[in-house]
């Protein structure tokens, strides 16, 4: 029998080992805001995946979507704000590192290092933080319609390619999918090794479930010493060093000077809102 709790904007299903945790803000494409919000950021990062991690009966997590998309990235209302300063002015690089820091070691990087066995089940758009989550679980499963796309670099960052990244996928198309934000396809994405599955739309839930179901029958102590022993080697590698050091390039990318003539989001936002602001920025792009 599946239990079903409703946790704020997350859904949170437990089906015997198996832990359901489904993004529940279809009007929105599931954007996420920020820790401490109280939103579905915290919902998902801190309650959800609480439950599951606190819950040793637990062996493998998904992590799904309801509404038409995965995870359209951040609330850009929201990007700029989170640094507890009146809107116009500026914070100072002591509370931006204080709250990047927070910030990543609360989400991404507690998904990337999360005990049971992750599984993401991507459909439609999985751009920003939806791409992130992609990254960050054990495997990955998508829809034909999948679309994933950085395109949040194009914003302030300039390509701060992780070192997860260049593992998974090679530094060159790193950069290419980092730099440009492209949006890159289901197809692609299994090509590079960012996704392990394609299946029609209709058979998404069908083939992970299936998938989990396979990784459940392992046992408890031998996905645990899985999970330990990859982090030694993510260490080895440098991907845990990136981690370390994610929350100071963040605050590098916030505190960006705008020359004449260069496209600056947040005056555009200012003056004309946000829909306006982020059609222009990435209407700069060739797709």
């Amino acid at each position: 029998m599946v239990e079903r709790k409703e946790v704020g904007k997350v859904i949170y299903e437990k089906d015997g080992n198996i832990a359901t945790i489904i993004l529940n803000y279809p009007e929105k494409l599931n954007v996420m805001d920020f820790p401490g919000d109280g939103g579905i950021c915290d919902n998902f990062y801190r309650d959800a995946l609480g439950m599951a991690e606190e819950d040793d009966e637990i062996k493998v997590v998904l992590i799904k979507a309801a509404g038409r998309g995965f995870c359209a990235g951040h609330d850009l209302t929201r990007v700029g704000f989170v640094y507890g300063l009146e809107p116009g002015k500026r914070a100072g690089q002591q509370a931006r590192l204080k709250v990047d820091n927070t910030w990543f070691d609360r989400t991404f990087r507690r998904l990337f290092l999360f005990p049971k066995i992750t599984i993401a089940v991507v459909h439609g758009i999985a751009f920003g933080e939806g791409f992130f989550i992609t990254e960050c679980c054990d495997m990955a499963v998508a829809a034909e319609d999948a679309m994933f796309s950085h395109r949040e670099q194009r914003l302030a960052f300039g390509g701060q390619v992780s070192p997860l990244a260049i593992m998974t996928y090679g530094l060159k198309r790193a950069l290419d999918i980092w730099l440009t934000g492209r949006t890159v396809g289901a197809e692609e994405a299994l090509q590079i090794g960012l996704v392990n599955r394609v299946v029609p739309n209709d058979k998404l839930d069908e083939e992970a479930d299936n998938l989990a179901r396979d990784l459940a029958t392992l046992g408890r102590d031998v996905i645990a010493i899985g999970k330990a022993s990859r982090q030694v080697t993510y260490a080895q590698v440098g991907i845990l060093a990136g981690w370390d050091t994610t929350g100071l390039l963040h605050t590098l990318g916030t505190n960006v000077h705008w020359q004449p003539g260069e496209y600056n989001f947040f005056k555009e936002r200012k003056n004309k809102g946000a829909k306006t602001g982020f059609h222009g920025l990435h209407g700069q792009f060739e797709e």
